[in-house]
């Protein structure tokens, strides 16, 4: 696979203190027994979908990619953790020489997954592999969430464009994100200029109502936007009255008025009055874009509508009722010793209520029947079957320490609706119900 940078040249912060306290105080007891440095291998997965999904979406894979490359302990981090006593001194020093050494395998990016499924497998010495559970949790689990989402979304919507419009709705940092993991499930666009800057996601936007009600007259808006942006650009209709307002802006743009913009009132009315009087103006290329606190249900609605796109906002971002994919980073195998050549020991967490773990270090694969639909998510250890190792799902992210699994964001994009058309045609339902896959364990339930 060819390397590719999974952003644009632009300088990452270190994510060495997207960490919780206790990834650190496990680590000095570890050193202090003696134990950080066995060989460990710890797994990403989720034991449930949301309550009725049908299936998730892998994002957020190179954002992890780049966190690990920059987990790094600079000086004042390092001077934070002494003033506030939360480690001692030797796993301070130790701290200040921290470079991820290991490997990680995993889906890759824009793949779906299932209940069970290992979507990320993280191996080095339990010191180096502890540090990186939360960063990896917390980028996994609102990314994901997000291009499920948008996933759904752009199953409703069809071969109509999305454009995500959700960064007033979210953290400043989590609508970078969250633009990203929806271009990832199916959006084409973003409003956000940092998304644009950072992945390269073309971006779009014209005007707000504010901008209608600066000027003495809509007329006078709808003028002064044409000139500077020209006949193509998106004219916000709803301010006052849609019928008067459709009828200024053909008027000041001419038949080349590239779009009208609804954002309130019954949609799918309104959309059916503004065609018919667009198209009465001579205004027939004239594209229709909605907006309005849309989700997949909404944009479904609208599927007989005359739209032509629609904006995303709230929904979007929050994960349209989801706002977390509830994945864990568990430890399901470790070496008896420091020997980087011991054999690794299964293990697996054995509590009651519901959070049973698999131990040992799996694969999938996902077998399809002769129409080549997907049949079941089929996870086991050790060897995988010869007749499901061309189905294989994981691939090598990380070797030695070093991120080989990077790609352009286009490549993830592209990836999902190659994986989501390859599930029964069921998956396309919007109504609540069961994982449209089954999870099937070669291995025994530990």
């Amino acid at each position: 696979m060819d390397h590719w940078p999974t952003t644009l040249p632009v300088k990452v912060p270190s994510t060495a203190l997207f960490t919780d306290q206790y990834e650190l105080t496990m680590l000095q007891a570890a050193l202090r027994a003696g134990t950080a440095h066995r060989r460990s291998v710890f797994e990403v997965f989720t034991r449930r979908l949301p309550e009725g999904r049908r299936y998730g979406v892998v994002a957020g894979t190179g954002r992890v990619l780049d966190a690990v490359a920059s987990f790094r302990f600079e000086p004042e981090m390092l001077d934070f953790l002494d003033r506030q006593e939360v480690v001692d001194g030797p796993t301070l020093d130790w701290l200040a020489t921290y470079r991820f050494t290991g490997s990680v395998r995993g889906y890759p990016e824009g793949e779906v997954y299932f209940p069970g499924s290992p979507i990320l497998t993280v191996e080095g010495s339990f010191a180096e592999c502890v540090l990186l559970e939360t960063v990896v949790l917390s980028i996994l689990n609102h990314d994901s969430a997000v291009a499920a989402a948008a996933s759904r979304m752009a199953v409703a919507a069809g071969d109509r464009p999305l454009m995500e419009m959700g960064a007033r709705r979210t953290h400043e940092l989590g609508a970078v994100a969250a633009a990203r993991a929806a271009y990832v499930g199916g959006f084409s666009a973003t409003s956000d200029l940092a998304a644009g800057f950072r992945y390269g996601i073309p971006t779009v936007g014209t005007s707000a109502h504010a901008f209608t009600l600066l000027h003495d007259t809509e007329r006078d808006a709808f003028t002064a936007q044409v000139a500077s942006l020209g006949r193509s650009t998106t004219l916000l209709v709803d301010t006052y009255d849609v019928a008067e307002a459709v009828r200024a802006a053909v008027e000041i743009a001419g038949p080349e008025l590239g779009a009208v913009r609804i954002d309130s009132g019954d949609l799918l009315v309104v959309a059916h009055e503004v065609r018919r009087q667009l198209d009465e103006l001579g205004a027939t290329g004239t594209r229709i874009v909605v907006t309005s606190d849309l989700d997949e249900y909404a944009i479904a609605s609208l599927a007989a509508a005359p739209v032509d796109a629609y904006g995303v906002g709230t929904q979007l971002v929050t994960g349209s009722g989801h706002p977390t994919c509830s994945m864990v980073y568990k430890l399901v195998a470790r070496a008896d010793g420091d020997d980087p050549e011991a054999p690794l020991r299964p293990v697996a967490k054995k509590s009651l209520g519901g959070k049973l773990s698999v131990a040992g270090v799996k694969w999938a694969a996902r077998p399809v029947d002769e129409r080549g639909v997907a049949e079941a998510e089929v996870i086991g250890t050790g060897e995988i079957p010869e007749e499901l190792a061309d189905r294989r799902l994981g691939v090598e992210l990380v070797r030695n320490g070093e991120p080989v699994g990077a790609e352009p964001l286009s490549a993830a994009r592209e990836r999902h609706v190659s994986a989501r058309e390859g599930l029964p045609l069921s998956a396309r339902q919007l109504s609540r119900g069961e994982p449209v896959l089954p999870t099937r364990y070669l291995t025994p339930l530990a």
